[in-house]
C-alpha cells in the first residue's frame, strides 16, 4: 500500500529522539535511543550529530555520556527539528513540483497547497513540551 504523506526515516528519528530526550530523567546515549525507537545506531548517531550542530542538544562524552537538551522543551518546535534534518519545509502548490500544469489547472485543485500548509502549521505550533 502506498503512502501519500510520509516522513523520511531521518526526520522520524530526529523527532522521536528529541521527544525521548525531553522526556527522560537521565542522559540518553545513541544506544539507548536506537534501542527505544528501533533504528540503527549508525543512523541515530548521524541524526544526533545534525541536531547537535543545529544547537538543540549537547553531546556529553564518556561512559555516562549521552545527549541533553540545550534549550527548554517549550522552545523547540517539531518544525525546528524537522528543518534541522531535512532543510526548510516548502509549502507546495503542485504535487509534481511543476510550474505549469499540462491540463491548465491542477487535477487536485489546491489540495497540495492546503495539506502542505497544514503540515507546516502543525509542526510549527507543537513543541517538545507538548509531548511530556
Amino acid at each position: 500500500m502506498a503512502n501519500i504523506i510520509a516522513l523520511t526515516e531521518a526526520a522520524s528519528i530526529g523527532l522521536h529522539s528529541m521527544v525521548l530526550i525531553a522526556r527522560s530523567d537521565e542522559v540518553l546515549n545513541v544506544s539507548k535511543i536506537s534501542d527505544f525507537i528501533g533504528s540503527s545506531r549508525h543512523h541515530v548517531a548521524k541524526i544526533m550529530q545534525r541536531l547537535s550542530k543545529a544547537g538543540f542538544v549537547s553531546p556529553n562524552r564518556g561512559p555516562s555520556g549521552g545527549f541533553v537538551l540545550k534549550k527548554l522543551p517549550g522552545e523547540i518546535t517539531l518544525l525546528d527539528v524537522y528543518e534541522a534534518i531535512e532543510g526548510p519545509l516548502a509549502v507546495q502548490t503542485c504535487p509534481m513540483n511543476r510550474d505549469v500544469c499540462p491540463f491548465g489547472e491542477c487535477l487536485l485543485g489546491d489540495l497540495s497547497l492546503r495539506v502542505s500548509r497544514q503540515i507546516k502549521d502543525y509542526l510549527g505550533s507543537h513543541t517538545l513540551q507538548d509531548y511530556l
